[in-house]
Order: structure tokens, then C-alpha cells, then sequence
């Protein structure tokens, strides 16, 4: 593991040793990961340039390394909620990057005399930097004076609206709980910071705030519909009728106007169904980590309340419902390599992590991936720093070469794939993938 708070002269030579190492990569996929994992700061100069852009709506989880209380204000009120790398001194093809926020990063966002915006680690500049466009419904507030922004953010440049209907999750305490995860003390945190953040969004307030979206002219392309566990019941209601009635609501008012996909558990293939006939096009099952060992340790509630090998097998039944095309589980990459329980070398975690990607590929199922932040409100994360730069970018290369081994085509609503082209913010698997590789299509 990296300590977090280290020398901008060491950290820039291990993107140069690691860049050297996987030269195969395209090298602004190396910087976006570093800038994952270990999070970036923003000098005042940066975020007060008077330019309108997307400011971090805490859509469902921190990703932040340190809790909001220890944040300086402007930083916590004002920092963009994804950034491009493009141009500079290394002429970067673009990149965009999810926002995580750390005071001890070597990487700073700065401005210059002249009101350009740069990326520098410590002080050497290494690219030019733009922050997420500002939607044009943002800043609108719905008739009860809840702000759009609360409701249907969006992420990927514009591409995704983010819709978390249920803030918190059901697997509760350290028994329980995914061990990466901060969703719940999330939830508490942005309360306390008087952000206005609800539990359940109510159907009626989702429907205006899409309503005001779609009149806009928001270019979103697609919406993810999600939350937090349920594993009793929630509105008197079981999962996946809980998520469905959100989706049906959406396509009777919306009728194929955004690709829906739809992120809960590994649910039986009836509930699968069910998701399917509401109008979702795309499930994600997340699995969070290949291990078995590792899963049971990581996920003790979904070990508990499903079981890794019904979690799997069920993954298996939604592609024979949606095809392997709209099942796209994620892992959460890094998790692997945490102490205690994790891989002591990058080499095994690749060939575990190896082994789940070829038992998914090889059935045409494609999953993706998250970067790893390390967020202190979880549990895992009190203790550990992230995973190497090495790691990442090997795991980058390791999913890349399997994708293409088996001629798969880029997942569906991502956007479009390649380096320059792709908008995932939170890892770079869209960003390494061969720009000619078509998008698949759904049935």
C-alpha cells in the first residue's frame, strides 16, 4: 500500500516507472487512476474563476478520503464533481476523472496567471484541466423547494442522471455491511452538514424533477436507478418491487427517452424478470470482489442474506433474461489488495481478479469496475490507504486484454469508448478499450 500524503517528486516518478512498465497503456490512463485512488485538491484560485460547472452532489457515496467536517468550506462547497485532463505539458488526449477529495494529494488543481486551470503535482504542471459541464437544469428547485440537483444529478460529463432513491442501505453494523462501503454514515454526514438529503425520494418528486430535465435540454443519454439494500422490507415492499415501481413510473412518463439501467442485489431470475419487463435495459448485479474468502469477508450481509454462489449464479440467470450484453456487474478494484485480509502481492490479486473477469467474459458477460477510494466512514477504509498505482494500472490492462480476447464489444451505455472519447469517470477500463471496438447493442 501507498501512504496517502507523499512527496510530489516520489509520486511523479512512480506514474513515470508505471507508465514505463505498462507502456502498452495509453499514459493519461495511469494519471486518471493515481488521481483515483489517492484523491486531488483544489487551490481557491481554481474554483473561483467564475465559470459555471457541475459542483459535487454526493449522489450515493463519499469517495471522498477525508469526512466533510474536515474540510475546508470552499473546497466542500464548491469542488467540481468530475474534471477533464487534456493538453499540458505531457499533451494529454482527454480523460475525465471522478473528484475525490484529499488535502494530502499530491495533486493539485491551480490556476495560472492567466485564468487557465492546471493539474500540477506539487509544483510541476502536467495538464490542463476543465471541470464538468453545468447541466441546464441545475441550480432549479422543485415547487417544495428541494433542489433538482438532489434528485437527478448527473455524471459522466452529462452523459448518466444518477438516481439514488434510497439513501441508505439495509445492511447495517460491521456484521453486515459491505466493509469498502459508507453509503449509511454518508447519508449521516451530509445531513449533518445541513445538505438536503432524503431517505426515499418520492416517486412524484423524481417524476418533476425528470420533467424539468427533459424540458431542458440535458444531453443525458441514460439514467441509473438505485440505493442502498433492502433485506426486509422497505415501504412495505420486498426489493425489487420497491426499485420497480420506480422504473415503470419512469417509462410510462418517459417512454424510452433515456436507456434505464438499474443497480440492486443479485436477485432471483423471477425479480430479474420483473426488472426487465419494467423497462430496464441494463442490470447490474455488483459483486464487488472475486474471491470467495474475500467476498465472505467483505460482504458479510450479501454472504449472509445470498451467498457468493447464488450471488454468481444469479449473475449467470440475468444474462439468459437480458442477455450477457445487459448485465454488467461491477467489483470494486483495489479492495483485494486491503489489509488484513487481502493479497499480499499486485501479481495474485491480477490472477484472481483474472479469474472472474474470463469465468463472465467467456459467457459474453463484460463487468466493470470502480477504483477503490478508501473513505474513512467506511470500514475498510479507517485503516488502509489505496492500492499501488501499480495495481491499478496492471488491473487496467489485465480487463482490457481478456475483453479483447474474446472479441467482446464495449458495454453498452457507457457512452462511447476510447481514449479521448470515453466519459466513465470512476476507472479507466472505458478510456483503455480499443477506440474501433463497436458498442454492443440490446435486445
Amino acid at each position: 500500500m501507498d501512504a496517502l500524503a507523499i512527496d510530489p517528486l516520489d509520486a511523479l516518478r512512480a506514474i513515470d516507472r508505471v507508465s514505463a512498465e505498462f507502456a502498452d497503456l495509453p499514459p493519461e490512463v495511469v494519471v486518471k487512476e493515481d488521481l483515483l485512488r489517492r484523491g486531488v485538491w483544489f487551490t481557491p484560485a481554481a474554483l473561483q474563476q467564475g465559470q459555471a460547472f457541475a459542483r459535487k452532489a454526493y449522489f450515493i457515496f463519499s469517495f471522498d478520503h477525508v469526512p466533510l467536517a474536515q474540510m475546508d468550506e470552499l473546497v466542500r462547497t464548491h469542488a467540481p464533481e468530475e474534471i477533464a485532463l487534456a493538453g499540458g505539458a505531457r499533451g494529454f488526449r482527454r480523460v475525465v476523472v471522478s473528484v475525490r477529495l484529499n488535502p494530502a494529494s499530491p495533486w493539485v488543481v491551480d490556476a495560472e496567471a492567466d485564468g487557465s486551470v492546471v493539474l500540477r503535482c506539487g509544483s510541476e504542471p502536467v495538464t490542463g484541466v476543465s471541470f464538468a459541464p453545468l447541466p441546464p437544469y441545475y441550480g432549479d428547485e422543485l415547487p417544495d423547494g428541494t433542489p433538482i440537483t438532489e434528485v437527478a444529478p448527473s455524471i459522466e460529463w452529462g452523459y448518466l442522471l444518477y438516481l439514488t432513491v434510497f439513501r441508505m442501505c439495509q445492511y447495517f453494523g460491521r456484521d453486515e455491511e459491505c466493509q469498502f462501503c459508507d453509503i449509511n454514515r454518508n447519508f449521516k454526514q451530509q445531513r449533518e452538514a445541513g445538505r438536503p438529503y432524503f431517505a426515499i425520494k418520492p416517486i412524484e418528486r423524481l417524476l418533476a424533477a425528470l420533467d424539468r430535465v427533459a424540458a431542458s435540454g440535458a444531453v443525458a443519454g441514460a439514467y441509473t436507478l438505485t440505493g442502498g439494500s433492502v433485506t426486509t422490507q422497505l415501504e412495505g415492499m420486498d426489493e425489487a418491487s420497491f426499485y420497480i415501481r420506480y422504473a415503470e413510473a419512469i417509462e410510462d412518463r418517459f417512454p424510452g427517452r433515456w436507456l434505464g439501467k438499474m443497480v440492486v442485489q443479485a436477485l432471483p431470475r423471477a425479480d430479474i424478470a420483473r426488472i426487465r419487463a419494467s423497462g430496464i435495459r441494463i442490470y447490474h448485479p455488483n459483486y464487488e470482489v472475486w474471491d470467495p474468502a474475500l467476498f465472505a469477508e467483505l460482504c458479510p450481509g450479501k454472504e449472509r442474506y445470498v451467498g457468493r454462489s447464488t450471488w454468481m449464479a444469479r449473475i449467470l440467470d440475468a444474462a439468459e433474461v437480458f442477455t450477457p450484453a445487459g448485465v454488467i456487474p461491477n467489483f470494486v478494484a483495489g479492495i483485494e489488495m486491503a489489509r488484513p485480509h487481502g493479497f499480499r502481492t499486485e501479481e495474485e490479486a491480477w490472477r484472481s481478479t483474472a479469474e472472474g473477469l474470463e469465468y463472465f467474459m467467456s459467457r459474453g458477460i463484460a463487468p466493470r469496475f470502480t477504483t477503490w477510494c478508501p473513505e474513512p466512514l467506511s470500514v475498510l477504509g479507517k485503516n488502509n490507504g489505496p492500492a499501488s498505482l501499480r495495481y491499478h494500472a496492471g488491473l487496467v490492462r489485465t480487463w482490457r486484454d481478456i475483453h479483447a480476447a474474446h472479441g467482446l464489444p464495449a458495454p453498452p451505455g457507457y457512452g462511447t469508448p476510447g481514449i479521448g472519447n470515453a466519459v466513465f469517470s470512476v476507472s479507466s477500463f472505458m478510456d483503455a478499450i480499443d477506440p474501433k471496438t463497436p458498442v454492443a447493442t440490446l435486445a
